[in-house]
């Protein structure tokens, strides 16, 4: 039988916390009955754990002898505890349900579950997937809180204007979220930031500050570091010559291979990777216009990095409670990209995990676990 363990956390005289691995033990009595109700419910989840460049350079880097991954000595890395299927989450209504609101005349489809008055998580998605990648997560979280995952347009089952009717930008994609916001009541709300979701979420928080109340931060870079690979070369020299040749390079990126490749590197165990993740994700990428909409964006990427400053201005001053899960395996955002956010944030649950760029296919059930955690600890507790 496996021994079971949670994330024990310890906390500096900041706020930060740095994983390490310890038994799980029974909920304090000490404990409000509102707070044990969720500890055991965490408990209960946790019980449950686990059962379950851009391309051109990044496989032409990795074929060339690319090196793996290695954990140095300071390396901080939340370990993982295989111990059998999760147990079922009760209270509470976690069925997700499947809507579609309109926002600037597009369909902007979204999975939404749990209770309309409770705390709200918004979850906010990478390329080249959708909201699918939290088809697991929102139930796990749905019990206790209101989560909700958009479809960006041209991605998902959101309208997909061709790019020469829509702005595909990020400042466009931003822009749409957080009218989509407002659309389906969302006042405030805690963000769920992942690849794509990083650049979207954070114009948002930047604009909005008031309106956060927490940030979790799973391989999204806000950061120079991470982006000084030989990965982001070919992107970097499509932002400065965005020619047809200089696309070229990039499509290998949106073929099944590259899809695939997103998901496969840097995972444990490729028998916990579904094929079902990347096979919805490459026939929506295979829709006759899309390829252009996606080079659209590949290009708008290089807007980024030069309001990296604001955003960390905006971290440095508003200081929202952050909870970063990082897969350090990931060869497109790598761990090099977490730790700067520790400069700026001073309430921090800092968590490195090891699997790759989309770390809620292997450690889904330890993430929710963290998100509960953080939720309870950091951002719904009284003050």
């Amino acid at each position: 039988m496996s021994t079971s363990h949670s994330e024990q956390t310890t906390t500096s005289s900041e706020g930060t916390t740095t994983s390490t691995s310890a038994p799980l033990a029974s909920p304090a009595t000490s404990r409000s009955p509102r707070r044990t109700l969720r500890g055991v419910a965490r408990t209960a989840l946790g019980l449950g754990l686990l059962s379950a460049g851009l391309l051109g350079a990044g496989l032409l880097a990795a074929s060339a002898g690319a090196e793996p991954h290695a954990f140095g000595s300071g390396a901080r890395v939340a370990t993982v505890a295989h111990v059998g299927a999760p147990a079922p989450i009760s209270g509470g209504d976690t069925q997700v349900r499947y809507r579609t609101v309109k926002v600037d005349g597009l369909d902007i489809f979204y999975r939404e579950a749990g209770p309309k008055d409770a705390p709200a998580i918004l979850l906010l998605h990478g390329f080249p997937t959708s909201s699918q990648m939290f088809r697991e997560l929102i139930p796990r979280l749905a019990h206790q809180y209101r989560v909700i995952a958009p479809d960006y347009p041209g991605y998902g089952q959101s309208s997909m204007p061709r790019v020469d009717e829509f702005d595909y930008s990020f400042d466009t994609l931003a822009s749409v979220v957080d009218k989509f916001t407002q659309q389906v009541g969302l006042d405030r709300f805690t963000m769920y930031v992942q690849d794509y979701g990083a650049p979207v979420g954070f114009r948002i928080a930047a604009a909005h500050p008031e309106r956060i109340t927490g940030l979790i931060v799973q391989n999204g870079n806000a950061y120079d570091e991470g982006l000084d690979n030989k990965f982001w070369e070919p992107l970097k020299a499509y932002w400065a010559d965005p020619s047809p040749a200089k696309a070229d390079v990039l499509r290998p990126f949106l073929t099944m291979e590259g899809t695939k490749w997103q998901y496969m590197h840097g995972a444990r165990d490729a028998t916990t990777m579904s094929p079902d993740a990347w096979t919805l994700d490459q026939a929506l990428l295979d829709r006759p216009g899309n390829v252009d909409i996606q080079l659209k964006l590949f290009l708008s990427y290089g807007t980024n990095p030069p309001l990296y400053p604001q955003w960390q201005a905006y971290f440095r001053e508003h200081q929202p409670p952050t909870l970063i899960v990082w897969g350090v395996r990931d060869q497109i955002f790598p761990e090099a990209g977490a730790h700067p956010y520790l400069r700026d944030l001073k309430n921090v649950d800092f968590n490195l995990l090891d699997t790759g760029h989309f770390a809620l296919e292997e450690d889904g059930a330890l993430i929710a676990s963290k998100i509960l955690n953080f939720m309870d600890e950091r951002v719904t507790a009284p003050r």
